[in-house]
C-alpha cells in the first residue's frame, strides 16, 4: 500500500512521512462547503483557508481587508465538507503582529470555533517568538516565506523575492529559524527554485511551493486561479487544469435561452 492510501487523516506527522518517503504534498484553497467537500474527496492533502479570499472572494485588490471573524466564518463551512485533508487556517493581516501573546490568543481562537488543525503566520525571524509560543501551547503552525502578501504596501509590489544573495541568505535563515520555533510546514512564495531547493534539503519539515519550483516537498495553488475562474489573472507559476470562466458561461447562456424560449422546466421537470 502506497504512502498516501495509508493515510486515513492528514496530520503533521503523516507530512512528515510523505517528506522522508519522498511523495509530493499537495494544497488547494477552499472558502466554502461545497469546494471543500470536493477537494477532500479528490484526494488533497491540504486545504488552506486562505485570505486569499480577500481577493477571490471578496474582490478586494489585497490581502489586508479580511477579519478575523470572515476567516473563522468561511473556516467553519470549509471543516465541515472534509474528512481526510488537513485544513489550515491564514491568520489574518494584524492578528498576530502585535505580538506571542495576541498571536497565541487569536490562533487558539480559530482552532477553537473552526475545528481546524493549524495555523499559517506569514514572516520569519520578526515572528519566530509568535510561532514558538503557539506551538509549545500545542497549536500547529505552518510558516510562509518569500513573497508575503500581507507586506505588499512594503515590498511595492507582486515581485518575486530572493533574487539577491542578501534576500536569499535572509529567506534561508528565516526557514531554519522557523523550523526550530516549531513550524511544522513551511510555504515558500516566489523565490529562485535554486533557493527553494536549497531550503527544502536543509530542513526535516516540508516545504510548499507555489511560484517556487519543483524541488520543494510539495504544491499550493489557489483553487479560482487554477480552474481559470479569472481569466484575468494568469501568473507564470499558475497552471490551468480547466477553463471554467468559459465553462460557466457557457451554461448560463444556455440556460437563459431554454427559459427565454419556454423549454425549461419541461413536464418532467415539473411537479
Amino acid at each position: 500500500m502506497s504512502a498516501e492510501k495509508e493515510i486515513r487523516r492528514v496530520t503533521t506527522k503523516a507530512l512528515d512521512i510523505l517528506k522522508k518517503k519522498k511523495v509530493k504534498i499537495t494544497s488547494l484553497t477552499a472558502y466554502d462547503f461545497i469546494t471543500a467537500k470536493l477537494l477532500d474527496e479528490a484526494g488533497i492533502d491540504i486545504i488552506l483557508v486562505g485570505d486569499s479570499l480577500s481577493n477571490v472572494f471578496q474582490g478586494n485588490e489585497t490581502t489586508l481587508p479580511v477579519t478575523m471573524d470572515e476567516m473563522i466564518y468561511h473556516t467553519k463551512a470549509v471543516t465541515k465538507g472534509v474528512n481526510r485533508a488537513m485544513v489550515v487556517v491564514d491568520m489574518p493581516f494584524m492578528s498576530y503582529q502585535l505580538g506571542a501573546d495576541d498571536g497565541f490568543r487569536n490562533a487558539g481562537r480559530i482552532l477553537k470555533e473552526t475545528h481546524a488543525a493549524a495555523v499559517k503566520l506569514e514572516g520569519g525571524k520578526r515572528v519566530a517568538e509568535t510561532v514558538k509560543k503557539i506551538t509549545e501551547n500545542g497549536i500547529p503552525v505552518m510558516g510562509h516565506i518569500g513573497l508575503t502578501p500581507q507586506s505588499i504596501h512594503q515590498f511595492g509590489s507582486y515581485k518575486e523575492r530572493g533574487t539577491t544573495k542578501k534576500e536569499a541568505d535572509e529567506i534561508f535563515e528565516d526557514a531554519k529559524i522557523l523550523e526550530e520555533a516549531g513550524a511544522f510546514a513551511l510555504v515558500l512564495e516566489k523565490i529562485p527554485a535554486s533557493l527553494a531547493k536549497k531550503i527544502t534539503s536543509s530542513l526535516n519539515i516540508p516545504t510548499i511551493g507555489i511560484g517556487a519550483g519543483k524541488y520543494c516537498d510539495g504544491q499550493i495553488l489557489v483553487t479560482p486561479d487554477m480552474l481559470a475562474l479569472n481569466v484575468d489573472f494568469h501568473p507564470r507559476f499558475v497552471r490551468h487544469y480547466s477553463k471554467l470562466a468559459s465553462e460557466i458561461n457557457k451554461a448560463v447562456k444556455s440556460y437563459i435561452v431554454d427559459v427565454k424560449k419556454g423549454s425549461f422546466p419541461s413536464v418532467d421537470e415539473s411537479y
